[in-house]
């Protein structure tokens, strides 16, 4: 599906809080699900129209709103309007190059941060979509930037009632999905680490131009893990400290935990960035090895040829007088000649331990 990119440059000149999409656009529609419960009563339907949401504000249950797709800023303008979210809240949503981050609004939080995957039909690329949550009184909000996620595993807990999630309040909840993001790291992380491991036996075996682009790619992918990841560390660990009324003490240790995972994931990043580094050493290493043994071959049969070109300019002159000239075994004496060297000659480069 053909698409396009809204660049920053786009809200030059506007006044804050202007709501514009920043990020791919596409014809993809805006879908909407909402989940209603308590711990015995569960709603669960998707929402054709935004203003059919908008009744489950002031209920006595927990809500959880997920859009999913931000191209259109007007329904995120309305739940932002109906919420009571700030402009600059609004803005933030909906830009996809937002940084993670922790903003305490009284009445709700507001946090950023990115689920990433990775993109097997591209050379395994890491694709990072933008996710906001809105975390109030008895309600969750999520904004993502596409229809990917990695929630599923929380809305079959909401299904099935096993656990405590519908028994908890909001801050449980988005503890829950913050959960998952982060846990989809170590998925990405893992796959990253067995390439790292084939690359490292191809390192050794018979680098190829294509192992250093593998290599590279390698690279990327563990960088941008570590941009969305370093900034979502100080967000964890800001949110556990924070003194708000949103947050229940039983949910802190909780978000501690996510925080254990987060700097677990960042400790990988840096192990997986020292391997990359030594494997391109090794890389170099290598090619200068091989380049090494292939000059060291050319130089050998230079050295050996040195002396039969000798022989063989001797015996090529062509003087009267010479002798040998019109020696029967002449020929057969130069041949023989020039192989007695090359034998000697080999001879003398083992012995050295030069071949």
């Amino acid at each position: 599906m053909a698409s396009r990119y809204v660049k920053r440059s786009r809200k030059a000149g506007l006044p804050p809080g202007s709501l514009i999409h920043i990020g791919k656009e596409d014809n993809t529609p805006v879908k909407i699900t909402v989940f209603d419960y308590n711990d015995e009563f569960l709603e669960e339907r998707e929402v054709k129209n935004v203003e059919d949401c908008f009744k489950y504000r002031d209920t006595p249950t927990m809500t959880w709103i997920n859009v999913d797709g931000l191209t259109k800023p007007e329904i995120v303008e309305q739940i932002g309007t109906q919420y009571g979210l700030h402009h600059l809240v609004l803005e933030d949503i909906l830009n996809t190059e937002q940084r993670p981050k922790k903003e305490d609004m009284g009445e709700y939080i507001h946090l950023s941060l990115k689920m990433l995957y990775l993109d097997h039909a591209n050379e395994g690329r890491v694709i990072a979509e933008h996710v906001s949550l809105i975390l109030g009184r008895n309600y969750v909000l999520s904004f993502q930037e596409g229809d990917k996620d990695v929630f599923n595993s929380v809305r079959e807990r909401l299904r099935t009632g096993k656990g405590r999630l519908r028994r908890m309040g909001s801050d449980y909840l988005a503890y829950a999905l913050i959960d998952n993001v982060i846990d989809n790291y170590f998925s990405v992380l893992e796959l990253i680490g067995e390439k790292l491991d084939s690359l490292e036996d191809e390192l050794v075996d018979d680098p190829t131009p294509e192992t250093l682009r593998t290599l590279y790619t390698s690279k990327r992918a563990t960088l941008f893990l570590r941009k969305s990841v370093w900034p979502l560390r100080e967000v964890i660990g800001g949110l556990a400290k924070m003194e708000s009324a949103l947050i229940q003490p039983q949910t802190i240790p909780y978000i501690r935990d996510i925080y254990d995972h987060t700097i677990e994931v960042m400790d990988i990043v840096e192990t997986y960035r020292d391997m990359q580094a030594g494997m391109l050493d090794t890389y170099l290493s290598s090619l200068s090895n091989h380049l090494n043994q292939v000059m060291k071959v050319l130089t050998i049969i230079t050295t050996i040829f040195m002396p039969l070109s000798f022989i063989a300019g001797v015996y090529g002159m062509n003087f009267k007088h010479m002798p040998e000239l019109e020696w029967m075994y002449g020929y057969p004496f130069a041949i023989g000649l020039m192989l007695a060297t090359i034998v000697a000659m080999l001879i003398f480069f083992r012995r050295r331990d030069w071949i």
